[in-house]
């Protein structure tokens, strides 16, 4: 009798066969996820646990041509919290409220609002040692980021210039937002495992370095930068002014020494920030050029070689009718005729205007536009404007003697001082920076040396002259420039403002070797007077003379006793030069 089919029915078989196939299988499965697929629950696992926590890069340090800081980063602690998680220890929220000096009902508010919420700030930037205080509360669901905040030593005085970063860090505004991304470096990771709380259990490893921005040195030296934001503070205040501009330039490398605005902002505390006191004025405005203009109309006359310093014009009665327009001396000049150079010491609109007649408007056109007037900048500054410099088919007689005396032109002050630099260095133009340079720029001779020479003397008189603008003088140096005034335009007409002025003056010094040039811009004085030699012109004469003797420029005025190599002052004729 056999047994085997009673034993092992088919049954019984098929069922461990089944149970055969599925302790394979998954013994499969297990061989595969443990060994040949193995970093599946790996990834898996890292998604529930391991987060990468962003390391901020520090920001690269601004400072001026010297080394002095003008932009720093410094440590700060960022508190946030978990809404979700601090509803379940609602009894430390006044506790917390008064740690974050914040109303206790408002945060309550707010947390009960959010209570949905996984991440939201309480407070950012505060100093590591407040942000530990709170820390150390051991509120459940609040915890810290480590970040860093912009701090500018320099405050006001280098704002407009400088700028500054937002919350995160991010350049907003000067060149914080034009070199942010060399400035900004990059963040790196930090590889952390937390439970399902969002509760550090691990500082891993650091999986990315984070990586500092680079450093930026300007071309401005903070000391004249200093200077020359107290002398314009001070003239905006004597004269009742609505703002003012004030540049400094080195007309041999290109570099700006300084930039200053008025009003201005405190960049460490913007709470009370006005847009106005934003614009970096310098850059961003743009005016007519007035009786400044008319040192570049004299140098184009004297390129074109069909008119030399000793010719003559005769000015008489003051007045040039040019159909329906008259052009107009505003001072009284020393007789009816006029040299060149007493054209530009009186200020003489009729004189520069029959000049202009006889060599055309496209003259004076081709040199402005050659020594940048209304063309960019290339600063790459944000805002900046390259103001307007027209050009017609046909140049009548009223755009060709509006033009020569500054009317219907706009140019902005860095534009003006530019321009200047060009005669103060023999006609070479260096190409503008806002950064410190260690080599000898590419120059470009726009001027005729032996003309821009000779505008030199003729500018320096203008200042030296019996009648010249006098309070431009510079003791123990010589100088040269030309003031200006210009009636502002009005707003939503096309005509001139009633009793709304600018009052300019640019030059440039010491005449044995010019160097520096500067532009000064006052925005409607209104205390006493608004013309450029009696307003701008005693701003130039401060921050011209601080800034020869900060930068050790040898006197080149002194009497014959103390001087042994003073430069010549070629004889004067005319006199007057209100601007």
């Amino acid at each position: 009798m056999k047994l085997e089919g009673a034993l092992f029915p088919w049954r019984f078989r098929l069922v461990l066969g089944l149970l055969g196939l599925m302790v394979a299988a998954i013994s499969w499965r297990i061989i595969d996820l443990q060994v040949v697929d193995r970093d599946f629950l790996k990834e898996q696992g890292d998604a529930r646990s391991v987060r990468h926590i962003p390391i901020p890069a520090h920001r690269g340090l601004i400072t001026d041509r010297n080394g002095e800081p003008l932009a720093v980063s410094t440590p700060v602690t960022t508190l946030w919290a978990n809404a979700k998680e601090m509803q379940q220890a609602k009894e430390k929220w006044p506790a917390l409220a008064a740690a974050l000096g914040q109303d206790p009902k408002a945060l309550a508010e707010r947390l009960e609002a959010q209570a949905n919420k996984e991440f939201i700030y309480l407070v950012r930037g505060l100093t590591p040692e407040q942000g530990q205080s709170v820390l150390d509360l051991k509120v459940p669901g609040v915890y810290g980021i480590e970040e860093f905040r912009r701090f500018y030593p320099a405050g006001e005085v280098t704002a407009h210039m400088v700028g500054f970063t937002d919350i995160d860090d991010r350049g907003r505004e000067g060149v914080e937002l034009a070199y942010d991304e060399w400035l900004a470096g990059v963040a790196g990771k930090r590889q952390v495992i937390k439970d399902r709380r969002g509760r550090l259990i691990k500082d891993v490893q650091v999986t990315k370095n984070a990586k500092a921005g680079k450093p930026l040195a300007l071309s401005i030296d903070l000391r004249l930068q200093y200077l020359a934001n107290r002398e314009l503070r001070n003239a905006i205040v004597e004269n009742g002014a609505k703002a003012g501009s004030l540049v400094i330039m080195d007309v041999k490398t290109g570099e700006i020494l300084a930039m200053v605005n008025q009003p201005t902002y405190n960049p460490n505390n913007r709470r009370n920030l006005q847009p106005a006191m934003m614009r970096n004025r310098a850059m961003i405005d743009v005016f007519e050029p007035g009786s400044t203009m008319k040192a570049v109309s004299m140098a184009a006359a004297l390129e074109t070689g069909r008119w030399k310093p000793s010719d003559t014009v005769e000015v008489y009665p003051g007045t040039l009718q040019i159909g329906k327009y008259t052009i107009r001396d505003v001072s009284k000049t020393e007789g009816p005729v006029l040299d060149l150079t007493g054209i530009l010491i009186n200020s003489s609109n009729v004189g520069m205007s029959k000049i202009a007649f006889d060599i055309g408007g496209e003259t004076i056109y081709r040199l402005a536009q050659k020594i940048g007037l209304g063309q960019d900048t290339g600063l790459g500054f944000p805002g900046e404007r390259v103001g307007n410099l027209p050009n017609y088919r046909d140049w009548r007689k009223a755009e060709t003697a509006t033009l020569s005396y500054g009317y219907g032109v706009s140019v902005t002050a860095i534009q003006l001082v530019h321009a200047f630099s060009a005669l103060a260095n023999n006609g070479r133009m260096a190409p503008l920076t806002l950064i410190k340079t260690d080599k000898a720029p590419q120059t470009t001779q726009v001027i005729p040396e032996n003309v821009a020479k000779t505008m030199q003397g003729m500018l320096q008189q203008v200042i030296e002259a019996p009648r010249g603008v006098y309070r431009a003088q510079v003791p123990a140096y010589h100088v040269a420039g030309k003031s200006g005034t210009a009636r502002k335009t009005s707003v939503g007409t096309k005509g001139y403002a009633e009793n709304s002025y600018r009052s300019l003056f640019a030059g440039f010094g010491p005449m044995s070797d010019p160097r520096y040039a500067i532009v000064v811009v006052i925005d409607e004085p209104s205390k006493a007077g608004y013309f450029g030699g009696l307003v701008s012109a005693p701003v130039f004469s401060k921050v011209m003379s601080g800034t020869l003797r900060l930068m050790n420029i040898t006197p080149d005025n002194l009497p014959p006793t103390q001087q042994a190599n003073t430069a010549p002052v070629i004889p004067l004729k005319a006199e007057g030069g209100r601007g």
